[in-house]
């Protein structure tokens, strides 16, 4: 048998061989997509027993699944007798999370700022997601110096740190990080300013913040300090003024006001049109509760949502969730009363805007792990008819839940949701476990129990593929 060589050009046998390779390459690409998958929405939960933040990703397959639930790369080793996270918010990819310490400041406390590893393209009136990789922490600032912060919010996609033993709060704004940004120039951009004292809680109206006194002095007991607001952080306040009562605990900005949560009710204030307006020219308006025995009813936090302010108040069968339409002249409060068991108190609300039934509220019934009460949520549709206006809110009606173990601040059920409001995540502290719900018929998808106990929790992304 006979065998006729063919001889070909070097050039031409290369040029196939790289056409090889390429093929193998991106079929190997391929398969690796493929087999990432799909990601429902990433989910951030606090460990309190580690002071480690732990993420997973919802799947999107049949039924939905958790990967493995892992700590966050590069998270610091904090001690868990003398520490504690404290509370945690999104914007622009990244999550800050406050921490503090058993020393008022002096052993090691301040925040740790997380990128998510999730990327939003917004499309106009819908977004593509995409999980470039895994999260990790690009900067923190723990020190003897950051007084030891209790409250961390989030305005207009800015986060404010209260600095509560040295007189301020910390403005970082994660839009400002570029991708050429390092943990040096990102510390640098976070900027101080001088307003509020004790355990302060802090509204943001534009340029202008507003940071209340917990102060025993009389003198301080009602103080609000306004600061005008910059990048580059503020030594002084501008001015301050009195609330109606002491004890502040909350506030909030919605719809040019500003509402806090003192002893007595709510107070409320239009916003001035610059932080430079006379403080005489302030007109503080105060919102009746009603009293439990003689002593008034309160709130210790709000909620906000397209205009609208909300709060639970009172205990047992006397707790009511309370609605304030933020953008009429004059406020009133519309209240929802809760059928809440003796030996537990209302928690929440957690809030999510749904395809179909609009906005809902999800308030949960929690108490001690060793307590016999019912693990339930009160579930409310804020705006049956559609209309904008919350003055139709009513209860669906209760879901069952997990357990609660409640314990000074601590295990509470928290609650997040993907992007496009179709599913919810519970956290279970009293049962380890996290379960998904369907916000459209409100029941069961999935639940997980976990090696840890799930506190504080957090969701970033909607449906998108896996890239890492």
């Amino acid at each position: 048998m006979r065998f006729t060589s063919v001889r070909l050009p070097i050039a031409a046998i290369f040029c196939s061989l790289l056409s090889l390779l390429a093929a193998a390459s991106y079929a190997s690409e391929k398969g690796t997509s493929a087999s990432m998958g799909r990601a429902i929405t990433r989910v951030f939960i606090q460990d309190p027993g580690t002071l480690t933040l732990m993420w997973a990703d919802l799947l999107a397959q049949e039924p939905p699944a958790f990967s493995q639930a892992k700590p966050v790369e590069g998270f610091p080793q904090l001690d868990p007798q003398r520490q504690s996270l404290v509370q945690m918010a999104v914007s622009a990819g990244k999550i800050m999370v406050g921490v503090r310490d058993d020393e008022d400041g002096e052993f090691q406390s301040g925040w740790v700022l997380v990128d998510t590893g999730v990327e939003e393209e917004e499309h106009g009136d819908h977004s593509h997601w995409y999980y470039n990789s895994a999260p990790k922490v690009i900067a923190s600032r723990l020190d003897q110096s950051q007084g030891n912060p209790a409250h961390l919010y989030c305005y207009d996609g800015v986060f404010y740190l209260a600095n509560d033993r040295i007189g301020g709060f910390t403005r970082l704004d994660p839009k400002a990080i570029g991708a050429q940004s390092d943990a040096t120039s990102i510390d640098a951009m976070a900027a101080f300013h001088t307003g509020g004292n004790g355990h302060i809680t802090l509204a943001v109206a534009g340029d202008m913040a507003f940071s209340t006194w917990m102060s025993r002095e009389e003198a301080n007991a009602k103080r609000v300090d306004v600061t005008a607001v910059s990048a580059a952080g503020t030594k002084e306040i501008a001015y301050s003024f009195d609330a109606l009562s002491g004890g502040l605990h909350g506030a909030t900005y919605q719809a040019g006001k500003v509402f806090f949560a003192p002893s007595n009710g709510i107070n409320w204030i239009s916003v001035p049109k610059s932080s430079k307006a006379k403080p005489d020219s302030l007109v503080v308006h105060h919102l009746d509760l009603g009293v439990d025995g003689e002593k008034p009813l309160r709130t210790g936090s709000f909620t906000t949502h397209d205009g609208h302010v909300m709060f639970t108040s009172g205990s047992g069968e006397a707790s009511f969730f309370g609605i304030i339409d933020a953008r009429v002249e004059t406020p009133e409060v519309n209240r929802i009363e809760l059928k809440v068991d003796a030996k537990s108190r209302a928690h929440g609300p957690a809030i999510v805007e749904t395809r179909s039934k609009g906005p809902i509220a999800f308030i949960f019934h929690d108490h001690a792990k060793d307590v016999e009460a019912p693990n339930v949520a009160t579930v409310i549709h804020l705006d049956p008819n559609r209309d904008g206006s919350f003055a139709d809110a009513e209860i669906a009606g209760e879901i069952t839940v997990g357990a609660s173990q409640v314990e000074g601040h601590g295990g509470h059920h928290d609650m997040a949701f993907d992007a496009s409001g179709r599913m919810g995540v519970i956290a279970n502290p009293g049962d380890r476990a996290l379960e998904v719900i369907s916000t459209t018929d409100l029941k069961s998808v999935v639940r997980v129990e976990l090696p840890f106990v799930p506190a504080k929790m957090l969701s970033v992304g909607g449906r998108g593929p896996i890239r890492h």
